[in-house]
């Protein structure tokens, strides 16, 4: 058994204009930091429309489409844009995720990382925002739900940025636990430990400015006991590096070995309940050698439980 790393070359078709933060040297530092790494390499496939419409309703994949240009860029939001490879990136960033969840449920893998861009943690049901357009990681935890079968599914964002599009997308589902910690104040401004679903399984931890990995240990240690007495039967991450000290959009103060700690904590939450059944999908991180450092610790952990 093995981690398998989820990938496409097509993640370096999803351009987006000079100087945009959210850019194609993202992808290609994140596989070059795993690059000798002993994984198992699957090429991702497109989502269809039928993983899509588990978050999103029809009018807003046809409103995507419409918009997408033949050339050039076309404007979301202040900064989400489209360009002609956007929409197939991103269709294959929520089916890098779907395969996670298959190989994992299916044992040909223990554990999974999908190395995909754009992210997805900000896209709302009929909303792209912060860079995002699916929400991968919850359509994801729909899939295991939908079609595996399971009963219960936790999704842990440790992003520097609150995923407002996974709460947005999992509120009213109650057999799916989703907990942040984020920095705030910061974008998108929610995220609040008020914030907690309509059946109560949101969990947020807020994290101010400068806060180092002893307040990620402290806003963890306070959560974990939640999500092992949920007991889930599969863990999602929304693996976003933009918390580490070095990342020019945020103001954290982790380092490499705080990402392995929470890896760590995760990976033992998963052989509790989940027969260690873990997929990780990449969110943000804009330093690049920040993020293939991080990007690197992290998988070379989740390998220690393959």
């Amino acid at each position: 058994m093995t981690t398998a790393l989820i990938s496409h070359p097509a993640a370096a078709d999803h351009l987006m204009p000079p100087g945009h933060p959210e850019q194609v040297a993202r992808h290609a530092a994140v596989m070059r930091a795993l690059d000798g790494m002993d994984l198992m390499r699957v090429e991702a496939v497109e989502a269809g429309d039928a993983a899509l419409l588990r978050c999103h309703p029809q009018r807003y994949l046809d409103r995507l489409t419409a918009a997408s240009p033949e050339d050039g860029f076309a404007q979301l939001d202040a900064d989400t844009w489209l360009s002609p490879g956007t929409l197939r990136a991103a269709r294959l960033a929520v089916g890098g995720a779907v395969q996670g969840v298959d190989l994992v449920m299916a044992g040909e893998a223990d554990n999974a990382f999908v190395a995909m861009r754009p992210p997805g943690h900000h896209a709302e049901r009929e909303t792209p925002m912060g860079f995002c357009l699916f929400g991968t990681v919850a359509i994801a935890a729909k899939h295991a739900l939908e079609h595996h079968g399971l009963e219960r599914v936790a999704v842990v964002d440790f992003d520097v940025h609150h995923g407002n599009g996974t709460q947005d997308l999992l509120w009213d589902e109650a057999r799916a636990l989703f907990v942040s910690t984020h920095q705030s104040p910061l974008w998108p401004g929610t995220g609040a430990s008020s914030e907690r679903g309509a059946h109560d399984t949101i969990v947020n931890r807020v994290l101010p400015p400068g806060s180092d990995g002893a307040a990620l240990r402290a806003a963890m240690e306070g959560v974990l006991p939640r999500l092992r007495d949920f007991a889930p039967e599969l863990v999602l991450i929304s693996a976003g590096f933009d918390a580490h000290a070095d990342d020019p959009l945020a103001q954290l103060e982790w380092d490499e070995g705080d990402f392995v700690w929470i890896t760590r904590e995760l990976m033992k939450l998963a052989r509790e309940s989940a027969g260690g059944r873990v997929v990780s999908c990449l969110e943000g991180g804009y330093d690049l050698d920040a993020l293939g450092a991080s990007a690197a610790a992290h998988v070379a952990t989740l390998m220690e439980g393959a």
